[in-house]
């Protein structure tokens, strides 16, 4: 501890005036040779009170209470460390950390990291203390990776799957092109599923303005509603730090020709580039940073050209120690070809092939969207005391299409305001209770939706969900064990009609044992269908999609029983059995050449999820794996034959390596997915299991680094989707340099 500088003199005097905020501590986490420990995490002995420091060690604690307190940071790779003191009502004081390298070194990745998170219980809590499955990929794995969106690195993730961008997390999910995802989005806790489709845009935050991701698996319906069906993806964006700070990424790469001539398409190498910009400023009373950028590919299949622009700002003001006001928003435009599904024989130049998967149908030619999206969201968070915190946050979110055709042009203007309250209270030691509200109002306009639901003429449509909800969660030490309890109840109502409820309790709990951590939960989920999946009425040539207004909200209960402990220095485990029973599950039925959503009378999802985090005898070496068993099946009844769900894989594997020497790391992942047992669309699309091999290499040299991937090196090729080519063998380097 040092005497009060100049800041903790001007936080003192703030203090004084706001001394029923509670008391503040703050200062900085740095190593023994004066480098910062970047996101080291300061927690208040005795307490799941904690907080996360910047990428420069800085950290700011407010909300403390009076007394006689400890401090605990600690950071992987290095010892822990203690700071006790004495606080008075409104003290601001300066705390520094000096943390000695622990001999094992861990790196932080998405199973060794013990980090706070917040998306499992709507505040910070430690990540062995949630109830349910949570894997973190920080700015580190992004950065290693070498990634340009958000999904590609989630992918990796376990129990988490991608098919052609929709995230399908332990199954729940399955492929049907975008629409009514049973995983919510959240960007720093607010909702940003699409408002009328229900899907996800992963490119609407710039790569970036992103910390880490938050990936909750199993329902989360009891805090979060409709779409956290699954599971939550939460993007957390950057704190700002105080000073001035830039960053320039600047990225070039290659798309590997196809493997054989006869499906050759282009007499040229395809290619990838893109340049993104952030600069920021902060002082300990205002802060802002701006990002802005683009990319333009050349795709690696016939009409894949797409052009890229983003932009995002954030602006934080602290007026004092215990209020936060955050206003942020992104903007995001994409012009693409389509290349739809690909050519069969007699459709294009098929060379005398069955079929021509780099190239598509003749009459498909010319095909082009435009898709713009943004979002504005502002939010207050206020400490009020030493036992009570609260925010409140507004949003909006636009998206809109339009797709250029042979024939008519489809379009489509789509908007999501929301709003939410939420208090923490903390009445007693060892307790915690969560409360909140939350509205939102969803409405589009497009010609793709019918208008008058007794008719499948395609006309123009606008429609309109409104969404009330209540919710509450309640969290009680006993000892080693850790209780939580809380339920929420929705309300919906659709182009002003009467109003459906829904409830979705939650029960967990976590015991602290020699054997590690042991956690489970029993709760209900639950999915509204999006506004697309109810009214849509278009052609996606060969099927006719007909709307279908009298579906019901699909629920599901879904339970889990895990383990997360450390078995050596070396080797960390995280195993968890889960098991989901659904009803009303909405899936796309095929009758000959139309597709509607209906609700399959009941569906079951059980499985396996097992992660190992390794540190081999080889200095600088680190492993890891992660292994999902899913059995995902429709259970027969009179109007629905049972048998195995669409697109959902047995058998998830993935297998990572990285060695560290001084500046230079090499790494690699591999994935496996099994065959589908079931697809959907069309008769006798064979399918053959996913076999990819990633491999990266990065420099790292002061404010640069230089990073390259070769994805999919091998060339596999292979298709997870309806005649749609996964991405070949693409080649890419990404130069960096951070102010």
């Amino acid at each position: 501890m040092k005497p009060l500088g100049l800041p903790a003199a001007v936080l003192l005097c703030w203090g004084q005036a706001l001394s029923a905020q509670g008391a503040v501590a703050y200062g900085t986490v740095k190593a023994i040779d004066g480098k910062p420990v970047r996101y080291a995490q300061v927690s208040l002995s005795g307490t799941t009170v904690s907080v996360v420091a910047d990428s420069f060690g800085l950290y700011h604690f407010p909300g403390l209470p009076t007394g006689r307190l400890t401090l605990r940071a600690r950071a992987l790779g290095f010892k822990p460390a203690l700071e006790t003191f004495t606080l008075s009502s409104g003290d601001s004081l300066e705390v520094d950390f000096v943390l000695e390298t622990s001999p094992v070194y861990i790196p932080i990745d998405v199973w060794t990291a013990e980090p706070t998170v917040v998306t499992a219980a709507k505040r910070s809590q430690l990540l062995d203390q949630a109830v349910t499955s949570v894997a973190v990929v920080s700015d580190t794995e992004l950065a290693r990776r070498a990634v340009s969106t958000v999904d590609e690195a989630v992918d990796k993730a376990p129990g988490v799957q991608f098919l052609n961008g929709q995230v399908n997390i332990r199954g729940s999910t399955g492929y049907v092109q975008g629409l009514g995802s049973r995983v919510l989005l959240l960007v720093d806790g607010v909702p940003a599923n699409q408002g009328d489709r229900g899907g996800i845009n992963w490119d609407l935050v710039p790569l970036e303005d992103v910390q880490r991701v938050e990936v909750v698996k199993g329902a989360g319906s009891s805090l979060y509603g409709s779409s956290a069906f699954g599971g939550v993806v939460n993007v957390i964006t950057r704190d700002i730090s105080v000073g001035w700070h830039g960053r320039v990424r600047a990225s070039g790469g290659a798309y590997a020709n196809p493997p054989y001539d006869v499906w050759r398409f282009r007499d040229y190498t395809g290619g990838r580039e893109g340049l993104d910009v952030t600069g920021s400023y902060g002082t300990n009373l205002v802060r802002g940073s701006l990002t802005a950028g683009g990319w333009h590919s050349d795709g690696y299949r016939e009409q894949d050209r797409q052009n890229h622009w983003q932009a995002a700002a954030k602006g934080v003001w602290a007026p004092g120690p215990a209020t936060r006001i955050t206003a942020s928003g992104s903007w995001a435009s994409d012009q693409y070809e389509v290349p739809l599904v690909w050519c069969t024989r007699g459709a294009c130049d098929d060379r005398g092939l069955t079929y021509q998967p780099f190239k598509i149908a003749t009459q498909d030619t010319g095909t082009f969207t435009r898709s713009d999206k943004g979002y504005l969201t502002a939010l207050v968070e206020r400490t009020s005391s030493d036992h009570l915190a609260w925010q409140a946050r507004g949003s909006w979110l636009r998206t809109r299409f339009t797709d250029l055709r042979q024939g008519a042009d489809d379009y489509g203007i789509a908007n999501r305001l929301g709003a939410e309250l939420r208090a923490v209270s903390r009445p007693t030691a060892g307790r915690v209770v969560t409360v909140g509200a939350e509205l939102a109002r969803s409405d589009v306009r497009t010609n793709i939706f019918t208008g008058d639901t007794s008719s499948t003429d395609t006309v123009v449509g606008t429609h309109t969900q409104a969404e009330f909800a209540a919710y509450g969660e309640s969290e009680q030490l006993f000892g080693r064990a850790r209780l939580t309890g809380g339920a929420r109840v929705d309300y919906i109502a659709v182009d002003g009609g009467g109003l459906s409820a829904v409830v979705s309790p939650r029960l967990g709990g976590v015991l602290t044992t020699s054997r590690g951590a042991w956690r489970a939960s029993l709760g209900r989920g639950f999915r509204a269908p999006s506004l697309a999946e109810r009214f849509v009425s278009t052609t996606v040539p060969p099927f006719r999609v007909i709307p279908n207004p009298n579906l019901r909200p699909e629920t599901a209960w879904s339970g889990e029983l895990g383990n997360a402990t450390r078995l050596s220095a070396a080797l960390h485990a995280d195993a968890a059995a889960f098991w989901t029973e659904a009803y009303d599950l909405i899936e796309p039925s095929v009758n000959g050449s139309a597709i509607q959503f209906r609700n399959v009378t009941r569906a079951r999802l059980a499985g396996l999820d097992v992660a190992l985090a390794a540190q081999p005898p080889i200095r600088g070496l680190t492993a890891s794996l992660a292994y999902t068993f899913l059995y995902a099946r429709a259970l027969a009844s009179d109007s629905a034959p049972g048998g195995p769900l669409a697109f959902r894989p047995k058998h998830l594997l993935t297998l990572s390596a990285d060695y560290q020497w001084r500046a230079v790391s090499v790494g690699g992942d591999f994935r496996y997915a099994s065959r589908f047992e079931r697809v959907e669309l069309y008769s006798n699309d064979d399918r053959v299991a996913e076999k990819v091999l990633d491999l990266r290499a990065s420099l790292e040299q002061g404010p640069l680094s230089v990073r390259c991937r070769l994805a999919n090196a091998l060339n596999y090729i292979y298709n997870q989707v309806p005649r749609t080519l996964a991405p070949v063998r693409t080649l890419s380097v990404t130069l960096t340099w951070t102010y």
